[in-house]
């Protein structure tokens, strides 16, 4: 099952939003606790002050007044205890509806409590309105910073996102891309960081190859005179068994001189193509009865027109016919179908760690194909591939295995 993919975006903005929401909450709660601490203890002093008025009527005409109450069977007991004590007091009771009754009581000098009762709604009306106040002002906080989160988080994806695509580059053979310069702007960030450590990394890399491909070189370049001096002198020996084995050595030697110093012009990645115009399925019928007869070669369909360089397509042929024959087993087959052309044999197949990576020299892979070559073969065929703008992909059929050759639409350019 696919794992659920959440960007950098979405995460910052949600921690905003979160925290931002966390924030808004307390302070809502503090300020709502607040207000109504404030309004209970306003509305104790206006009923303790209306209580005192209503006292000094009833003490000078025995009127009440106010609508003050005289021995209250309804006072609350906490209340009823602190009048008994001789204390003036005043109690708040809550209600269902949360706007609570304000008591206040004090005792007569002649004997009986005097008390009022009153429910302040219009108070809590206020604070319900102060609620909705507290509300709105804490949604339009939170999707304020979430929007923040998102235009920030947004900005920085973006700039992870290019330097994410430019060290794909790089990692694909691109040396000249920086991606401190693809991501852009002028901020001084973690990305900015992280780009020019990127660069640095790929130049020291860069830096590390070019040596030894050029120590390659030299030592395949210096090679090649005395190989192929041994190859001439080989070839002045006496005819016979111990002759036949020198010449067949040296030759193998002098191969592998020279794929080395092809394999090392192609990763230096100064190779240029020499377009031609050829009907793919005629040429390739051509070049397989040169260099493997054994070979059968099927064109499907009509013959399709490529511009591509010849000499290099044709290396490609001879290499995937050279391995399928050394490899492999017969029959190899050579199917043609407009722009892509596949070279099938009925052996063992391509080893796993070829089908993951993609060939490798000197690598042959597994033990039923130990032994035999250089693992420079494919290697070329890949690099050649390559100069052409095509792409050649390795797959195991049921038996065998198949290199499968994709031209391009459009000549390859520089």
């Amino acid at each position: 099952m696919r794992a659920f993919r959440v960007g950098l975006r979405w995460k910052l903005s949600c921690a905003i939003a979160a925290v931002s929401a966390l924030v808004a909450l307390l302070l809502s709660l503090i300020v709502h606790n607040a207000a109504r601490v404030t309004m209970i203890s306003n509305s104790r002093d206006v009923q303790d002050e209306r209580l005192r008025s209503a006292e000094r009527i009833y003490e000078s005409n025995e009127r009440l007044a106010l609508g003050a109450a005289l021995n209250d069977p309804e006072l609350p007991e906490p209340l009823r205890e602190a009048v008994a004590a001789g204390e003036r007091a005043t109690y708040v009771s809550e209600n269902a509806d949360h706007a609570p009754d304000v008591w206040a009581a004090a005792p007569l000098p002649g004997g009986g409590v005097l008390s009022l009762h009153a429910r302040f709604t219009d108070r809590y009306s206020v604070l319900a309105d102060l609620d909705r106040t507290l509300v709105i002002g804490s949604g339009s906080v939170v999707v304020g910073s979430s929007a923040l989160g998102v235009l920030i988080g947004g900005r920085l994806s973006r700039r992870l996102r290019k330097a994410a695509a430019a060290a794909g580059r790089v990692a694909a053979g691109d040396a000249d891309v920086r991606v401190r310069e693809a991501i852009g702007g002028r901020a001084q960030d973690e990305a900015d960081e992280l780009a020019r450590a990127i660069d640095a990394m790929a130049d020291a890399l860069q830096a590390r190859l070019d040596a030894e491909r050029r120590v390659t070189a030299d030592i395949a370049h210096e090679l090649r005179t005395p190989v192929t001096g041994l190859v001439t002198a080989a070839g002045l020996l006496p005819d016979g068994r111990p002759a036949e084995l020198v010449r067949d050595r040296a030759q193998v030697l002098c191969t592998l001189v020279e794929d080395i110093l092809e394999v090392a012009r192609l990763d230096g990645a100064a190779e240029r193509a020499e377009l031609q115009e050829v009907a793919l399925g005629e040429f390739v019928a051509r070049r397989v009865r040169a260099l493997d007869p054994a070979a059968t070669v099927r064109v499907s369909g009509a013959d399709a027109l490529v511009t591509t360089d010849p000499r290099r397509l044709e290396r490609i042929l001879g290499n995937l016919l050279a391995n399928a024959a050394r490899h492999g087993a017969p029959p190899v087959e050579v199917t043609v179908a407009e722009r892509e052309l596949s070279v099938r044999d009925h052996g063992p197949g391509f080893p796993a760690a070829l089908l993951a990576e993609g060939p490798s020299r000197f690598r042959t892979g597994s033990a039923d194909r130990a032994g035999r070559g250089h693992g420079l073969g494919l290697t070329i065929a890949v690099g050649q591939a390559r100069v052409l703008g095509a792409a050649l992909t390795f797959t195991n059929a049921d038996p065998g295995a198949t290199a499968t050759l994709r031209l391009p639409p459009s000549a390859p350019s520089a």
